[in-house]
């Protein structure tokens, strides 16, 4: 199973509580993808290859070179629609402050960059979420139409998450 949106939305904690539900893995793609230093890991795509050929799996569709393999092995994709100034824009604010505050290590070592980068990087990740907030309005869509295989459940609030996960899942896992 997959979770798309952007950058806040909640697709890591959905997808951990998915796989909690199903009792397959839950493989957080960043801690793949992202080695030292924020650059892609040689070995990221091996990996991906690796957790997919499992019979059950969930993670976060993300990252333009793994979208496709992810794509095709999955059998659901579900998609975080929420309301981007009132949910999503919000969440990765504290996100982000929280894990720079307290310095909090990511993957590989990793850390959130100094909070007045906002400014100056635009790939921080708060810019990210602004600047690519709508994209999934076109990739989902798209998606859907070259991979007819897969189901789209899309969610648009936190509501519909947890009727959609104490109801239509909890109901496909019994």
């Amino acid at each position: 199973m997959l979770v798309a949106g952007v950058s806040g939305t909640g697709k890591t904690t959905l997808a951990a509580r998915i796989a909690g539900l199903t009792g397959g893995a839950h493989t957080e793609i960043d801690a793949l993808f992202h080695g030292p230093n924020w650059v892609q890991r040689p070995d990221f795509l091996d990996d991906v290859r690796a957790f997919i050929a499992a019979e059950s799996w969930t993670t976060e569709w993300q990252y333009s070179v793994a979208r496709p393999l992810l794509a095709e092995s999955a059998d659901l994709l579900v998609w975080l629609d929420l309301p981007f100034l009132r949910v999503t824009l919000p969440r990765v604010i504290r996100r982000t402050i929280r894990r720079r505050v307290h310095r909090e290590a990511l993957w590989n070592g990793n850390v959130e960059p100094p909070l007045h980068t906002v400014f100056t990087d635009r790939e921080h990740i708060v810019r990210w979420a602004v600047s690519t907030r709508r994209n999934y309005h076109q990739r989902v869509p798209q998606l859907a139409l070259e991979h007819p295989h897969l189901v789209v459940v899309r969610l648009r609030s936190q509501r519909e998450v947890e009727r959609w996960l104490a109801g239509a899942l909890r109901d496909a896992v019994r």
